[in-house]
C-alpha cells in the first residue's frame, strides 16, 4: 500500500480514498497542482476587487445570493458561512468517513477549478496527515449544494474553532490540537467558505467504500453458496459455464457461477449426490444465486462508473472555468451519486434475503435433506441455530427497510431557492448499514452450512470447502451441545472482514471474480 498520495490536478483513484480514509496514507501537495491553484486565485482575487457582483465571491447565498457583501466584509461572511452550515446533530459519523470526506473535498480544490488559496487546500491536508478528525454528525445534509453541514464541520476546524479529535481518537479543544500538530489556524478570504462546503464528498466517499466492501462480499457470497450447496446435498450441475454466458449473457451472472462451480469442484458430497441421482433438481434460492448475485455485481459495475465520473469532477459552485470566468451552476446536486447508493442498497437486501433462505432450509428437517432439526445435537434440548436464524432474519428486515429509496424524496429548503434536493447523504447512510449486515448475513450463512458439512461426515466437502471451513474452525468449533452463539457469530464476522475466509478459498480456487 502506498504511504503517500500525491495529490495533482489530475484527480485520485478508489485505491487512494481507501488509503487516506482507512489505512491513514499521508497525503501531500504536487507543486506543480500549487502552482496552478495559485494562478487560479487570481482570477478570484480581481473579481472581487471588481464592483460588479460575483456570487460565492461578493454576494450572499441561498436565497441571499442577490445581496451584495461590501469587501470589508467579505472575511466575515466566509466565517460566518462556515459557522452557521455547521449546524449537524445526532451520532457522531465514523472517521473513516470523515477523512474520505476531507480528501475528496481537498482532491477538488486542487484541481483549480474553485479559486481557493494554496493555503486553504495544504491545511486540509495538514490535518489529514497529523490524525485529526473534525467531529461529524449523522444529520445536516440534504445531498444538494454539497454536503452542507459535514463539510462545515470539517471547515470549521481550519479556522481553530468547532470540535475534533485527535490522533488517538480522544476529544480536545481544536486550537489545542492545531498547536500540537504545528497547523495555523487559516482566515477565509473571498470564495473560500463556499468552495470548502459545496460539494458531493461525503455521499461520494461512502460510495466509494461501499464498493471496496461489496466486491469483498460478492465473493464471500459465493463461497457460502458452494458450502451450503454441500450442506443440503445439492447439485453443482447448475453453475457450469455452458447456461450462462452463452445463454444469458449477462457478465457477473457468468462471474458467480464460475466462482461457484470452482469452489465446488472435486466435492465427494456432490458427487455423492449425483450419483445416487434422487433430485432433478434444487430449490431457487441455490440454483439461482448466480442470477442474484450477477445482478449485484452488474449493479456494482454501474454505481463504480458513477463513481469514477464523479471522482473526475470538480463540484463547486460557482466555478472558475479555463478562461477564468466564474459562473454558477448546478453540479453539485447529488443525484447521479444518490441514485446508485439507493440502488446498491435494494441488490443488498435482496443478495442477503437469498443468503436467510438457504440457512433458514438448512434448518427445517423437512427439507435438509437428512440433517437435524436447527442442527442441533440433541434436538428438542438443545435448540442448536434457531435463534441463529432469527438473528440473520432480523438483520436482513432492516436492509429491506434501507432498500426504500432516498433518492426518490426531496424536502425543499432555503426559502425554497433550493426546492429540490437529493438527500444523497441519506442514501449513503443507509447503504452503510445495509454493507454491514450483509456481512453479517454472509457470515452466518457460513457459520451455518460449515456446521451442516460437518454433520454429513464421512463424507467431505471440496477442498476449497474443506479450507474455508478449517479456516472457520481455528476460532469457531465444530458440532456440539448449545453453547453461547454470540461470540462465534462475531468470530465469523471478524473472519470475513479481515479477508481470512475469502483468502482460504481462493488459496485453494484460485483468485475469485
Amino acid at each position: 500500500m502506498t504511504n503517500t498520495i500525491t495529490l495533482s490536478t489530475s484527480g485520485v483513484t478508489p485505491e487512494d480514498v481507501s488509503a487516506v480514509a482507512r489505512h491513514g496514507a499521508k497525503v501531500e501537495l504536487d507543486p506543480s497542482a500549487r502552482e496552478h491553484i495559485q494562478s487560479v486565485r487570481q482570477h478570484v482575487e480581481d473579481l472581487a476587487s471588481n464592483p460588479t457582483p460575483v456570487y460565492g465571491v461578493s454576494t450572499g447565498f441561498g436565497a441571499l445570493a442577490d445581496t451584495s457583501i461590501p469587501q470589508e466584509k467579505r472575511q466575515d461572511l466566509q466565517r460566518s458561512l462556515i459557522r452557521s452550515h455547521a449546524a449537524g446533530t445526532g451520532p457522531e459519523v465514523e472517521r473513516e468517513v470523515i477523512r474520505a470526506l476531507m480528501f475528496l473535498r481537498a482532491r477538488t480544490l486542487a484541481t483549480g477549478h474553485t479559486g481557493v488559496r494554496p493555503v486553504v487546500v495544504e491545511t486540509m491536508l495538514a490535518l489529514l496527515n497529523a490524525g485529526i478528525t473534525p467531529i461529524v454528525h449523522e444529520y445536516g445534509s440534504l445531498g444538494c449544494s454539497g454536503d452542507l453541514a459535514p463539510l462545515s464541520h470539517c471547515a470549521i476546524v481550519l479556522l481553530g474553532e468547532g470540535r475534533a479529535r485527535g490522533a488517538d481518537g480522544e476529544e480536545r479543544p481544536v486550537p489545542e490540537l492545531l498547536d500540537e500538530a504545528g497547523i495555523e489556524p487559516i482566515a477565509l478570504e473571498e470564495k473560500e467558505g463556499l468552495a470548502l462546503i459545496n460539494g458531493t464528498d461525503g455521499m461520494l466517499g461512502m460510495l466509494l467504500m461501499a464498493l471496496a466492501d461489496l466486491r469483498e462480499l460478492v465473493k464471500a457470497a459465493d463461497i457460502a453458496t458452494s458450502l451450503t450447496v454441500q450442506g443440503l446435498r445439492g447439485r453443482d450441475t447448475v453453475f457450469g459455464p455452458e447456461l450462462h454466458m452463452p445463454l444469458r449473457p449477462h457478465p457477473g451472472q457468468a462471474d458467480s457461477a464460475a466462482n461457484v462451480f470452482a469452489l465446488l469442484k472435486d466435492s465427494p458430497i456432490v458427487a455423492d449426490v449425483l450419483a445416487e441421482g434422487s433430485r432433478v433438481q434444487d430449490a431457487y434460492s441455490l440454483r439461482c444465486h448466480p442470477q442474484v448475485a450477477g445482478g449485484v455485481r452488474d449493479t456494482m459495475t454501474h454505481a463504480a462508473m458513477v463513481a469514477e465520473r464523479e471522482l473526475a469532477s470538480a463540484v463547486d459552485n460557482p466555478v472558475v472555468l479555463s478562461d477564468g470566468t466564474i459562473t454558477s451552476n448546478g453540479n453539485f446536486h447529488g443525484a447521479p451519486v444518490a441514485y446508485v447508493l439507493d440502488f446498491l442498497a435494494v441488490v443488498a437486501a435482496d443478495l442477503a434475503s437469498i443468503c436467510e433462505r438457504r440457512t433458514d432450509r438448512m434448518l427445517d428437517k423437512a427439507r435438509s435433506h437428512g440433517l437435524p432439526p436447527f442442527l442441533a445435537e440433541d434436538p428438542g434440548t438443545d435448540s442448536g441455530f434457531m435463534i441463529v436464524q432469527y438473528t440473520q432474519a432480523a438483520l436482513v428486515a432492516e436492509m429491506k427497510r434501507a432498500a426504500v429509496p432516498a433518492s426518490a424524496d426531496s424536502i425543499p429548503s432555503s426559502a425554497m431557492q433550493e426546492d429540490h434536493v437529493s438527500l444523497g447523504w441519506h442514501a449513503a447512510r443507509k447503504l452503510r448499514v445495509s454493507v454491514e449486515n450483509l456481512r453479517r448475513v454472509v457470515a452466518i450463512e457460513i457459520l451455518t452450512a460449515a456446521r451442516a458439512i460437518d454433520m454429513r461426515a464421512p463424507l467431505k466437502p471440496s477442498d476449497a470447502g474443506a479450507a474455508v471451513v478449517a479456516k472457520l474452525r481455528e476460532t469457531v468449533e465444530g458440532p456440539g451441545r448449545d453453547r453461547f452463539m454470540a461470540p462465534d457469530i462475531e468470530a465469523a464476522v471478524q473472519l470475513l472482514k479481515d479477508g481470512d475466509l475469502v483468502a482460504a478459498a481462493e488459496g485453494v480456487a484460485g483468485e475469485l471474480k
